[in-house]
């Protein structure tokens, strides 16, 4: 069988890939791959059976490659495909768990700033937060829902200097779920705050728990830090996802953290990595 990728669709020309991912593309056809597009916005709006209309019949096992979706709106794309034949080779569960904090924190216990977290539906209230972050130490914190934060607006709606101020903290909190409106994801994070070297962050590619690709953070293209990959591999296979992205920063002593985790399917290329360095390490299925 071929490498088949699932791309989104570009909303002005239905046709054709979404701009932000035609190069990626563009490298799975050059390299004999098959590749078919996701209606992201119909899948937005709740429609998943329109998202996939032009995905062909009968496809067979295939990689999500495109947008940020929320648990529920990718678990609706995996039914909506599976009745056309098409079997998403990352599960809904496994989506969820990678995607949202809550569910890979406690298999990276010890490599990851120490969090607690609240279900919060948008607009809704956040309730008793200073028994909420109790379990942290005390000092500074970050704000941010389960899946990101809103680090470009970091006094209104990110950082908390003291943890134990809980003006402050319900303050940020609140702000924060206020500018997420309806995008607010899952609930409320509250994680101790880490200060790092300032050497940038790296991205490295786990697919079925070995690091297949080590580079930037799409945010800092240019800096290329070479992270210690090892004390954070037995909690990748651990969390058992098939394809995954961690994001690692370092602390002044040196020691690597794991800043966020994230599913691979939905994980920013920096612009600077040949994208055949990623798509040649996915497995073909059988």
């Amino acid at each position: 069988m071929t490498l088949t990728v699932l791309f989104c669709a570009d909303p002005l020309h239905p046709r054709r890939v979404d701009p932000h991912f035609a190069r990626e593309a563009t490298a799975v056809r050059d390299h004999y791959g098959e590749t078919a597009l996701i209606d992201h916005d119909e899948l937005c709006r709740g429609d998943a059976a329109k998202a996939v209309r032009a995905v062909p019949a009968d496809l067979g096992p295939a990689w999500y490659r495109g947008w940020m979706l929320t648990s529920a709106q990718y678990t609706a794309l995996a039914a909506a495909l599976r009745r056309r034949g098409t079997v998403l080779l990352t599960h809904p569960d496994d989506y969820r768990r990678a995607h949202e904090l809550p569910g890979w924190h406690d298999t990276f216990a010890g490599l990851t700033p120490a969090s607690v977290w609240r279900p919060v539906p948008p607009g809704g209230d956040p309730g008793d937060l200073p028994e909420m972050v109790r379990p942290l130490r005390d000092g500074p914190a970050i704000v941010k829902d389960y899946v990101k934060s809103r680090k470009h607006e970091w006094d209104a709606a990110c950082y908390v200097p003291d943890l134990r101020d809980a003006r402050a903290l319900t303050a940020v909190v609140t702000e924060l779920i206020a500018r997420q409106e309806e995008f607010l994801a899952g609930g409320v994070v509250v994680r101790e705050f880490e200060e790092f070297d300032g050497g940038g962050e790296a991205r490295v590619w786990w697919v079925d728990g070995e690091p297949a690709l080590v580079g930037p953070h799409p945010d800092t293209p240019g800096i290329e830090p070479d992270p210690d990959v090892g004390p954070v591999a037995p909690a990748v296979r651990a969390l058992g996802c098939r394809f995954i992205t961690t994001d690692l920063a370092r602390l002044r002593d040196g020691t690597w953290r794991v800043v966020e985790v994230g599913d691979g399917q939905v994980s920013d290329l920096p612009a600077t990595i040949d994208p055949m360095d990623l798509y040649a390490q996915l497995p073909v299925p059988d």
